[in-house]
């Protein structure tokens, strides 16, 4: 359908139209297990700013505590030239 919509008192008609949202990126990665941090490798390219980078690693780790692994994030260091990363914990688990 059509709609109007008022905006600042002027009527603008607009028409719905669907369209297809783009599904997420999923990854696997390698990962090596020591007390407080894990070694991760194998994380592969992605067209996203490398701080988007690290807070999606961090999101993935943090949310894995609720799954038996992860916890508390206290660090995320990222190195883009070589597709890995140390991500460090504040509890060891």
């Amino acid at each position: 359908g059509k709609h109007s919509v008022n905006l600042d008192n002027k009527i603008a008609d607009v028409r719905v139209k669907p369209f297809t949202l783009e599904m997420g990126i999923k990854f696997e990665l390698r990962v090596t297990i020591s007390g407080k941090k894990i070694n991760v490798s194998d994380i592969p390219e992605l067209s996203i700013p490398e701080d988007w980078m690290r807070d999606k690693l961090e999101l993935n780790f943090y949310k894995s505590e609720q799954r038996g692994g992860g916890g508390e994030v206290e660090n995320v260091n990222y190195d883009n030239q070589s597709r890995t990363a140390v991500i460090t914990f504040l509890r060891p688990g």
